[in-house]
């Protein structure tokens, strides 16, 4: 138990004037990590000293920023094979006490009115149209057209609740929902904008896909061609490269997720959320050739 009176002594010197015993307590602080919290939370409810809550509040967000980065560097570290586990783990950067749990049950539930729908001898057309009328009338899902430099259009808790989201939010939604039912719905990583492909699952050899049709999740499921994306390309004067049309990896999307706050971060003028956004991209580095 001498942890506990350690932690509460500490916390009693938060608010000492000299600088070199605050650091000192905020590093001994720093180095219990998530355990120190509580008490850190119950010590800024007592206060009215602002420099004491500032102080308090500046701890609290290392601390939890510290565990946003393991967690970051664990999932990329151990093959980044749930997707929504990733994009959960950059949702907890700005929420950290972001309930988990709920944001499974509600896309659960998507997914169950999707499945109730499905029948066995549907067209892969057929079954995308389901999912959109699912997720685009039923649940009133959408595009932020409005206020598209709004961060929050990041953060999937968000998304689920206002039903607005950007390009890669509504695409990972969309993959995450059809990849539970068994279909083969993957991101694509165009330039300027985010996409899925259905892939032909007949013809897969290897890692060359072969793409039926292309979904925009932005604009309501709107199901398009090869040729589409080649105009797409033509307009942005850019060269068709081979990985524009093909399936991305989950670490490629959730860097461009983290690439998208650190606009909509920067637009916003908060210098410190970008230079952390920064650290958190960088866990992610380039991956190795190995495909």
């Amino acid at each position: 138990m001498e942890n506990i009176t350690e932690i509460s002594a500490l916390v009693k010197l938060l608010d000492d004037p000299d600088e070199e015993v605050y650091q000192h307590v905020e590093q001994k602080l720093l180095e219990y990590g998530g355990e120190v919290i509580h008490y850190l939370e119950n010590a800024w409810e007592q206060s009215f000293d602002a420099l004491l809550q500032e102080r308090i509040e500046n701890i609290v967000h290392q601390i939890q920023f510290s565990t946003v980065k393991e967690d970051l560097n664990l999932w990329y570290l151990s093959g980044a094979f749930d997707l929504l586990q990733g994009a959960m783990i950059i949702n907890r950067y700005q929420y950290p006490d972001l309930d988990e749990q709920k944001i499974i049950i509600q896309m659960e539930e998507i997914k169950r009115d999707i499945w109730l729908g499905l029948q066995y001898e549907m067209s892969s057309v057929e079954k995308v149209k389901l999912i959109n009328h699912v997720l685009y009338q039923q649940y009133g899902f959408g595009g932020n057209t409005k206020n598209h430099h709004d961060p929050q259009n990041s953060y999937l808790n968000q998304v689920l609740e206002s039903k607005k989201g950007n390009q890669i939010s509504l695409a990972i939604i969309y993959s995450t929902l059809a990849q539970k039912l068994d279909l083969p719905v993957y991101g694509i990583n165009l330039p300027q904008h985010f996409i899925l492909g259905y892939i032909d699952d007949s013809k897969q050899e290897g890692t060359d896909y072969s793409v039926l049709f292309y979904i925009n999740a932005f604009n309501r499921g709107n199901i398009f061609g090869k040729h589409d994306v080649d105009q797409f390309l033509r307009q942005l004067n850019l060269e068709p490269l081979p990985e524009y049309y093909k399936p991305c990896s989950n670490t490629d999307i959730i860097r461009r997720v983290i690439r998208n706050l650190i606009s909509a971060y920067e637009n916003a003028g908060a210098t410190e959320k970008v230079a952390e956004l920064n650290e958190l991209q960088e866990i992610l580095k380039e991956e190795p050739n190995t495909h």
